[in-house]
C-alpha cells in the first residue's frame, strides 16, 4: 500500500518537477557553457557536468530540491590546474585535469562513506565567503575583457582589473568590426540582465534572462544571414565552438602525472572546494525547502563524488551543489529530487537539438552571465551580511579574500582557517 501511495505521489509531482526542471535547464545550458569557457575547458565539458550531475546525484544523493552541476567556485582552481599541469598546452592540461577530477570524485565518495558530511561545520562561514568573493573577483576580472570582445587579456587578477579602463577605450576606438559587434552584444546582454527583473510581464518572465540572451544572439545571427546584405560581423573565433559530432569528441583523462606535486595540489583544491561549497550550499537550500526536509549529507557527498568521477572520466567539469539554480528550483515549486533528474535529461536533449544554434552565440554574451555570477559573490550585500555577524567576521572575510587573490585558493582556505 505504501509503495502504491509513493508511486501515486511521484505521478502527481511530475508536472511541478518537470516544469521546474525545464526552467532550471534553461539557465544551466548557457551557464554551463560559460563556466567551462571561463575555466579554460572545452564548452561541452560544462554541459556534460550538468547532465551527469543532474542524473547521478538525483538517483543516488540524499537531497530533495538541490540542483547539481558545474559551479563558479571551481572556475579558478580548474583554470589554474589546466594552465599549470599542461605547461602552456591547454589541451594536454585539460586531460591531466580530468584525471585530477576523477581522483577528487573518488576521495569524496570515500569521505561520504566515512560519514564526513559534517566537514563543512569545521570551516567558518566568513572565511568560505571570503574565498568565494575572491573567486568572484577573479571571474569578473577575466570575463569583462571577454565582454569587450578581447580574448587575449592576460595577467594576474589585479593586472586584469587595472586593464579594464584600457579595454573600454580600445572597444570605443577599435577599427576591428568583429570586436566592436562582440562588445556591443556584450553590452546589450548586460542591459538584459540588469533590467530583466524590472519587466513585470509574467509570460516574458517564463524565459529566464540567460536564455533571452541566447535567443536574441541567435536572432541576430539569422538577421545577418537572411535579411541583411552585410555578412555576419563577428568572427568565428569569438563564437562558441562545439564539435560537429558530440559523441565522438569526448575527452578522456590522462593519469600519467598523478605523482607530481602540481597534480596533487589540483586534486586537493578540487576536493576541498567541491565538498565544502556543496555542503554549505545544501544547508542553505534546506532552509528554503517549504517542507522543511533535511538532506542526508553523507549520502549526498557520495552522489556528488560519484557524479564528479563519472563526469571527469568522459570530459566533464567537477560537480557541486549550486545554490542559485537550486533556489530557482525551489521557487518554481519543485517537489522532489526528480526535478534535478529532469533538468539533466532535458539538457541531454538540448545538447543534440540545439548545438547548431549554440554555435551562433558570441562568447561576449556568455561572459555577462559569469560577470553577474562574480558580482553576486562580491556585492555590497555580502559585506553587509558578513558584518551583521560582527565586525571580526568582516575582518576574517576580507583577510581570506586578500590571501586568496594574492596566493591562490589553497592558501586562502588555510589562511582563512588560521585567521
Amino acid at each position: 500500500m505504501a509503495k502504491k501511495n509513493t508511486f501515486k505521489t511521484f505521478l502527481n509531482d511530475i508536472p511541478q518537477n518537470l516544469f521546474s526542471g525545464f526552467v532550471v535547464s534553461l539557465i544551466a545550458l548557457p551557464l554551463g557553457l560559460g563556466l567551462a569557457l571561463a575555466s579554460g575547458a572545452p564548452p561541452i565539458s560544462g554541459i556534460i557536468a550538468a547532465i551527469v550531475g543532474g542524473t547521478v546525484v538525483a538517483l543516488i544523493g540524499g537531497s530533495h530540491v538541490t540542483i547539481t552541476g558545474p559551479g563558479n567556485g571551481l572556475v579558478v582552481v580548474i583554470l589554474a590546474a589546466i594552465t599549470t599541469l599542461g605547461n602552456g598546452d591547454m589541451h594536454q592540461g585539460f586531460l591531466y585535469t580530468l584525471a585530477a577530477i576523477v581522483i577528487s570524485g573518488i576521495i569524496m565518495i570515500i569521505l561520504g562513506f566515512l560519514r564526513m558530511g559534517s566537514l563543512g561545520d569545521f570551516f567558518p562561514g566568513s572565511a568560505i565567503q571570503g574565498m568565494l568573493a575572491a573567486i568572484g573577483i577573479g571571474i569578473f576580472a577575466k570575463q569583462i575583457h571577454v565582454m569587450f570582445g578581447n580574448l587575449n587579456a592576460k595577467g594576474s587578477i589585479i593586472e586584469l582589473l587595472i586593464q579594464i579602463p584600457e579595454g573600454i577605450i580600445n572597444l570605443i576606438k577599435t577599427d576591428n568590426s568583429s570586436m566592436f559587434y562582440a562588445g556591443l552584444v556584450g553590452i546589450i546582454s548586460l542591459l538584459i540582465m540588469v533590467f530583466y527583473s524590472k519587466i513585470r510581464n509574467r509570460y516574458f518572465q517564463l524565459i529566464p534572462a540567460p536564455m533571452w540572451i541566447v535567443v536574441l544572439s541567435v536572432g541576430m545571427y539569422y538577421y545577418f544571414d537572411y535579411v541583411s546584405a552585410t555578412a555576419y560581423p563577428i568572427d568565428k573565433n569569438l563564437l562558441i565552438a562545439l564539435p560537429d559530432d558530440i559523441l565522438s569528441n569526448f575527452a578522456f583523462p590522462d593519469f600519467s602525472i598523478i605523482y607530481q606535486g602540481n597534480f596533487i595540489n589540483a586534486v586537493i583544491g578540487i576536493t576541498l572546494i567541491a565538498s565544502i561549497e556543496s555542503l554549505l550550499s545544501i544547508k542553505a537550500v534546506d532552509k528554503l525547502d517549504p517542507y522543511k526536509r533535511r538532506t542526508d549529507l553523507d549520502k549526498d557527498l557520495i552522489g556528488i563524488g560519484l557524479s564528479t568521477m563519472v563526469a571527469g572520466a568522459i570530459g566533464g567539469l567537477p560537480i557541486i551543489t549550486v545554490i542559485v539554480r537550486s533556489s530557482v528550483n525551489v521557487h518554481n515549486n519543485a517537489k522532489t529530487k526528480w526535478a534535478n533528474l529532469y533538468h539533466g535529461i532535458l539538457l541531454l536533449l538540448f545538447m543534440f537539438i540545439l548545438t547548431p544554434f549554440i554555435r551562433m552565440v558570441p562568447l561576449s554574451a556568455l561572459a555577462i552571465l559569469l560577470i553577474f555570477t562574480g558580482y553576486k559573490l562580491i556585492s555590497p550585500k555580502v559585506f553587509k551580511h558578513i558584518y551583521s555577524y560582527g565586525p571580526e567576521q568582516l575582518i576574517f572575510f576580507v583577510g581570506t579574500l586578500l590571501i586568496t587573490i594574492y596566493n591562490g585558493l589553497l592558501a586562502g582556505i588555510f589562511g582563512g582557517l588560521a585567521l
